[in-house]
């Protein structure tokens, strides 16, 4: 028996009641998926999953993506995030997979900076630190809703650039090899995405650069106004981890990010699959 709980007073649930490892069937797969439209986050607890089975899982909610090149399990339906080396020691704080996972610390949409981003992404815990790490959830259809009605109507319309080399320049400017700027160059993204029945929401985070068409110092300002906006404490979730845990999260109706852990002290190692998205968020240009 399924048990959903919220988390949150506005967004995110915890499931109960259910084996991910194992097959389910259409009517509990089909509470799940209209658990996930109305929460956007979903906490599944005591998942001892293989890599496997969590793709199969995550095959439920669409095609998945292939990891791009320069990430750890690129070309697989595997992101690995993980302080942990090929030996099983703690890598260096130098290491480009840690300063990619501090790059992770500043609020984001996973594939936001692809022509058709990211429907959901499902991480699962395998092993995490004693304390600190959390993942927190920024409710971004919340924070539209609580937008004056003026500016809601003063962004309807408006189209941001989003950057992979932009959002990660931001921890270090040789981060990003020459060889992931030529296979993820800026792409245009809508600024509002509308989710029909559950409203709309601000499609926003780490790697949006610039508003099309604007100077980019007003780009900038109005991009900072929005998130300073959205990160108001009461669109936050903050999710302790707990061993097994796994979460599904809906990349266009929510932001994420990490949080600290002792990395040069505490192993860490999480295991994402990402659900491919629909469609672009606007109309391709005409040729």
């Amino acid at each position: 028996m399924i048990e959903i709980t919220s988390l949150h007073p506005l967004f995110a649930a915890e499931v109960l009641g259910l084996d991910l490892g194992r097959a389910l069937d259409s009517e509990t797969l089909r509470l799940i998926e209209d658990a996930f439209a109305r929460y956007s986050v979903l906490v599944f607890r005591d998942q001892d999953v293989t890599d496997e089975q969590q793709i199969a899982f995550s095959e439920h909610f669409g095609s998945l993506e292939r990891t791009k090149v320069g990430t750890p399990g690129a070309g697989s339906p595997l992101v690995v995030l993980t302080n942990i080396g090929a030996d099983g020691s703690i890598t260096s704080p130098t290491d480009k997979q840690i300063l990619n996972n501090k790059a992770n610390q500043h609020w984001h949409a996973d594939s936001s900076f692809k022509p058709v981003p990211a429907k959901a992404s499902m991480l699962s815990a395998r092993i995490i630190p004693s304390k600190g790490g959390n993942t927190e959830y920024l409710s971004m259809r919340a924070a539209y809703a609580a937008l004056p009605p003026a500016k809601q109507v003063a962004i309807e319309g408006l189209v941001a650039i989003h950057d992979y080399a932009y959002g990660r320049s931001k921890i270090d400017p040789n981060l990003v090899s020459d060889e992931e700027r030529r296979v993820v160059p800026p792409v245009r993204q809508a600024v509002v995405l509308d989710h029909g029945a559950f409203g709309k929401s601000l499609y926003l985070g780490a790697h949006c650069a610039s508003i099309e068409g604007w100077p980019d110092a007003e780009g900038r300002a109005l991009i900072d106004e929005l998130m300073a906006h959205a990160m108001q404490a009461r669109f936050v979730y903050s999710h302790p981890w707990q061993p097994r845990d796994m979460i599904l999260w809906d990349n266009r109706a929510v932001l994420h990010r990490a949080t600290p852990f002792a990395a040069a002290a505490e192993k860490r190692l999480m295991v994402r699959t990402t659900i491919a998205g629909d469609g672009p968020t606007i109309a391709p240009r005409a040729a």
